[in-house]
């Protein structure tokens, strides 16, 4: 639907609808899209999982709008996913006593424990892990990369940094360590608040900021157990380092492109968000393309040509979902960068050659039934032409594997758990439905998925779909089963 099509709160609606594109669309909640009627009308634009910022606002701003997408939810009878992103450790030196200082190349400053406000000469750095971690030639970036230090000298409480590019400097700027590792967890104490509001409010994604190692991830599943998925946002070098483990230990990806761009070369980003994305998908782990997609349509009601072809790259490159952050969250034309998005993605879905790149880089088979079952009702569904390929799932693996082939017809994810239908709101292909009723056996899943598949008007009389469950039902992983199911007009 376009902007001007969405219909306000209140009139009629249609009861079922379903997407018309594979890849899924990531919006931020903020000022300018919380009240219940913005929300549903990003809904209706194209919205599939939304995005809590514990960055910004407040737990009861949160729960108030996890509150309206659960009514949405509702309303219209269909999973929607919510992530709640933590905003992880935030590094920042102190003031100065002129609220800013001036810069020149070679200028040495030194970075000290003392939180008097600076001078062009020193400044608070009120972090002494950071400073025990540097060691002589490493790097500190300021405001967003704009100033680059190199450390010349460590001491047990102080750095001393020449200054390498640069040319002013103010008061309480974040800073970034690309170099080195440092000896911090990804959850703060305000993160495990966090983290534990959204899990008693039930969200289904967890996301972790400022990962660098494996051992974050353990950490967090610890806290997390299995009330939530979680999600990393990849965007230190030194997750790159360990991309795979990385990878292993995670539910979903997010290449967060804004931080990843200031800590190395920008021009890395290009190759490592297409390096992520296909380890991601080979791993059957669901993965977003996030940070400044359509960023000029925070002030414009349309983007740049060079963001359009950002967000096509994207899809062309296999990506499960894109991201609006600060446009949806804070800018002036949320729902247009939706649905301009919407368009972005379906033209690209529909261009002859986007099919043939994700033909041409099918992961590998796994060497199990559930692997070689999901890679054979791909196969028999296009060999038929079938119009769905249908999975019913307790905890969305079998979805997963189905989604991971990238197939050109719709997944249809059939599940008893809410949980797990909102969770496979974010993956690729997937459309999900919740029903209450379980079911226990094949016999009862076929009518169930034709009359499902005819109510949402991905199948009808005279198709096919192609239909993948584990025998016996409820068993987690143990996908075994494919048919290929004609539907039949009634008999009199």
């Amino acid at each position: 639907m376009t902007p001007s099509e969405i219909p306000a709160s209140g009139q009629k609606k249609a009861p079922i609808f379903r997407r018309h594109r594979q890849t899924k669309i990531v919006a931020t909640v903020g000022p300018a899209s919380s009240s219940a009627d913005m929300l549903r009308r990003l809904m209706l634009a194209g919205v599939d999982v939304f995005r809590l910022n514990f960055s910004h606002g407040t737990q009861e701003n949160h729960g108030e709008v996890l509150a309206r997408i659960r009514a949405l939810e509702v309303e219209y009878d269909r999973p929607i996913g919510v992530i709640a992103d933590l905003q992880g450790p935030k590094l920042r030196i102190g003031s100065f006593a002129e609220g800013a200082i001036g810069l020149r190349v070679g200028r040495v400053i030194r970075f000290d424990l003392d939180p008097a406000p600076g001078n062009e000469e020193r400044v608070c750095l009120p972090h002494p892990e950071v400073i025990s971690a540097m060691k002589v030639g490493s790097t500190l970036l300021l405001d967003d990369g704009k100033v680059r230090i190199r450390v010349i000298e460590q001491g047990a409480d102080f750095l001393l940094g020449e200054v390498v590019a640069g040319t002013r400097l103010s008061n309480n700027k974040g800073f970034n360590v690309p170099d080195v590792m440092l000896p911090l967890s990804p959850l703060t104490p305000k993160d495990r608040r966090d983290m534990e509001f959204a899990l008693n409010q039930g969200v289904e994604w967890i996301a972790l900021s400022f990962v660098q190692r494996p051992e974050d991830v353990v950490e967090a599943r610890g806290l997390i157990g299995d009330r939530a998925a979680i999600m990393l946002k990849i965007e230190k070098p030194m997750a790159i380092q360990h991309l795979d483990e990385l990878i292993e230990l995670s539910d979903a990806l997010m290449v967060a492109r804004g931080d990843l761009g200031v800590e190395m070369p920008a021009e890395d980003v290009p190759g490592l968000q297409k390096k992520i994305i296909r380890k991601s998908r080979d791993a059957g782990r669901p993965v977003i393309v996030a940070t400044q997609m359509l960023e000029s349509m925070i002030s414009s009601p349309s983007p740049t040509r060079a963001e359009v072809s950002d967000v096509a790259t994207a899809v062309y490159d296999g990506a499960d979902a894109v991201m609006l952050s600060a446009e949806t969250a804070a800018g002036s034309y949320p729902l247009e960068a939706v649905a301009i998005m919407d368009r972005i993605v379906g033209r690209v879905e529909g261009d002859e050659s986007y099919l043939s790149i994700m033909d041409s880089q099918h992961p590998g088979l796994g060497k199990t039934t559930s692997d070689a079952i999901t890679h054979s009702a791909h196969q028999s569904a296009r060999a038929v032409d079938a119009k769905a390929i249908v999975t019913y799932t307790e905890s969305g693996s079998t979805t997963l594997r189905a989604a991971r082939e990238r197939p050109p017809m719709p997944i249809l994810a059939i599940s008893i758990h809410d949980t797990t239908a909102r969770r496979l709101a974010l993956s690729y292909g997937v459309h999900t439905v919740h029903v209450t009723k379980g079911i226990s056996s094949f016999g009862e899943m076929v009518p169930e998925a034709v009359r499902i598949a005819q109510d949402y008007g991905i199948a009808g009389i005279g198709d096919r779909i192609a239909i993948t469950a584990g025998v016996p039902f409820g068993r987690t992983g143990s996908t075994n089963t494919l048919r290929i199911i004609y539907l039949e007009p009634e008999q009199d």
